[in-house]
């Protein structure tokens, strides 16, 4: 039996892995397929993977997967239902800033190399005339060293996907202070297929189904989208890349 390769994007919270390996297991028995899971490390392994050529499922952030379906031959399929991407500005509980209008030009930002987070950030960040160039950027290897980098004074403020931000810890979340999070709602990862993998009906078939038994529902929890994936089509995927486009301009 052939081997296909999926990719999950690295922004997600640490303890969502065993989640997407239940995940690829359960799909793999429901749609008899053999998959093959890759969960890169960071932005750039990713882009190394993809750039192999040879990955036929991907779940992607939105900006990447504006890329991918119009320049790599990728369609949108599924979305998880009532997840959205959301990001949270954040800085230390005992530092001078206490709202967006504290961060002046000079100020320093670290956050892990999420370019949606960044766009979403730049764009709330509009309201008091702060732009990317008036800022000094940090990029971390993950969310959790962009947070020790605010709580140790070594970064104004951090950039989190607030997903990751609300998983902390208690006493990681004590030592920073929220300034602010997004409330987009229409932004959201998006499960990718590459044109011409012939088994998109039986891989859909398995995902869109995940919610209705007790195993499914398990998976789902662990990935925290208990209300499961809904099936997205060519339109969908072009709203929300003009979205994202909206938030480039």
């Amino acid at each position: 039996m052939t081997t296909h390769n999926m990719l999950i994007a690295p922004d997600f919270s640490p303890e969502r892995f065993a989640g997407w390996h239940m995940f690829n297991t359960l799909i793999q028995k429901r749609a008899n397929l053999n998959m093959h899971l890759n969960i890169p490390s960071s932005q750039a392994e990713q882009q190394g993977i993809i750039n192999q050529g040879d990955i036929q499922v991907i779940y992607a952030n939105p900006f990447d997967a504006a890329t991918l379906i119009r320049e790599q031959g990728y369609r949108a399929v599924a979305r998880p239902i009532g997840k959205s991407d959301e990001m949270v500005i954040a800085a230390a509980a005992n530092s001078d800033i206490n709202s967006l209008e504290d961060i002046k030009a000079g100020a320093s930002v670290a956050m892990a190399d999420n370019r949606d987070v960044k766009l979403i950030g730049l764009r709330l960040l509009e309201a008091v005339d702060i732009a990317e160039a008036d800022l000094n950027w940090k990029v971390t290897e993950t969310y959790q060293a962009a947070a020790r980098q605010v709580i140790k004074g070594d970064a104004q403020v951090a950039f989190f996907m607030a997903e990751i931000f609300h998983s902390f810890s208690r006493l990681t979340k004590a030592q920073l202070s929220v300034l602010i999070e997004s409330d987009l709602a229409d932004i959201s990862h998006v499960l990718l297929i590459k044109e011409g993998f012939t088994d998109t009906d039986t891989l859909m078939d398995a995902i869109l189904n995940l919610h209705n038994d007790d195993d499914g529902k398990e998976a789902l929890a662990e990935l925290g989208m208990p209300q499961g994936f809904e099936a997205m089509d060519e339109e969908d995927a072009e709203f929300m890349i003009d979205l994202m486009q909206t938030l480039l301009d």
